[in-house]
């Protein structure tokens, strides 16, 4: 994301005054507005927190346990299958 890309969502922050000191210190550091430093640092580290459920890599006999694992068949789950078979609470199973 740029600093030019239009911006339409707003989020509000409640912090420390030393934390808004440190974080106006290093936007200023970079020539960069407190606001963009903030959302680019943001952003940054939430695609770090993401990328483990994005993708994730598996040395080749992990890699082959996994796709062992996904052409199994399915295991009988008796429990969950009676549970499937009941009706829900939230439909209208003739309860008036």
């Amino acid at each position: 994301m740029t600093a030019r890309t239009n911006r339409s969502e707003k989020l509000d922050l409640r912090l420390t005054a030393e934390a808004k000191r440190t974080l106006m210190t290093a936007a200023a550091a970079e020539r960069r507005s407190l606001s963009d430093f903030v959302l680019e640092s943001a952003l940054g580290r939430a695609e770090e927190t993401l990328a483990d459920r994005r993708s994730f890599g598996l040395n080749a006999d992990k890699w082959a346990e996994f796709m062992a694992a996904l052409d199994a068949p399915p295991r009988d789950l008796p429990h969950l299958k009676r549970l499937l078979s009941e009706p829900s609470i939230f439909s209208n199973s003739g309860r008036t």
